[in-house]
């Protein structure tokens, strides 16, 4: 089982629940995400790198985001394909970059971070890539990969998916999370260490994330009392 399943399928009794609230500071922008609407942007993103990019289980797909609502959807989508998540593009078969990123993938996905998706301006999608949210939209709401996806698959790095979920289930209950906490965090989702701290550790607990990017310290303590948060995160 892929996983992405094995993370989402514990929540999906309760599809209306968040599971991601994102702050981005510096756009001045607050987005939450339900677990259906998470999973609904998983399996698009998954539908979407199956299709226009024909990703088998253990092809490389470089994320190479900030910390954001849209990284969440780019991150379980891939996983849920099977892909193995890098940091570095080349050699990827597909690359997940920020406007104005540089890739040396095989093919490009450019992602907006609008806070509100709306995807890249007319005529500003650069040569040889692709509009990620423009396109993957209108890709499928469900999502089965065409064969399981073995626990021994690469992942994350040189992590399997077996190796990355007992992880992130590792740290999780070293912190004492829980389905029933509040995570504020403000770590970097860089590189596989950020990922796993920042990301997949209050997943795996199914905590609520409450991800703040470029977050402004003056501003931290009114979205802890706002967001009723109950541990933090931080790098």
């Amino acid at each position: 089982m892929s996983l992405t399943e094995l993370l989402l399928r514990p929540l999906l009794g309760s599809p209306a629940k968040p599971l991601i609230t994102h702050y981005d500071d510096k756009q001045g922008s607050r987005v939450e995400l339900s677990v259906a609407t998470t999973v609904n942007w998983a399996a698009k993103t998954a539908n979407w790198l199956v299709d226009e990019f024909d990703v088998e289980p253990g092809d490389e797909v470089a994320v190479v985001l900030p910390p954001h609502w849209q990284t969440a959807g780019v991150l379980l989508g891939a996983w849920w394909c099977g892909a193995r998540v890098v940091t570095e593009t080349a050699g990827a078969r597909v690359a997940f970059v920020v406007p104005g990123g540089v890739s040396d993938a095989a093919a490009t996905a450019v992602v907006s971070l609008h806070p509100m998706g709306l995807g890249l301006p007319a005529g500003s999608v650069p040569d040889r890539a692709m509009d990620y949210l423009t396109e993957a939209r209108l890709s499928g709401d469900q999502f089965s990969p065409l064969s399981p996806i073995p626990g021994d698959t690469p992942a994350l790095g040189s992590s399997t998916v077996d190796e990355v979920l007992a992880e992130a289930r590792s740290r999780a209950s070293s912190l004492g999370l829980s389905a029933d906490d509040r995570v504020l965090s403000t770590v970097e989702w860089t590189g596989k260490e950020g990922i796993l701290a920042g990301f997949l550790t209050p997943l795996a607990a199914g905590a609520h994330l409450v991800q703040v990017t470029d977050a402004d310290p003056a501003k931290l303590a009114s979205r802890r009392e706002a967001e009723r948060t109950t541990a933090d995160l931080s790098s």
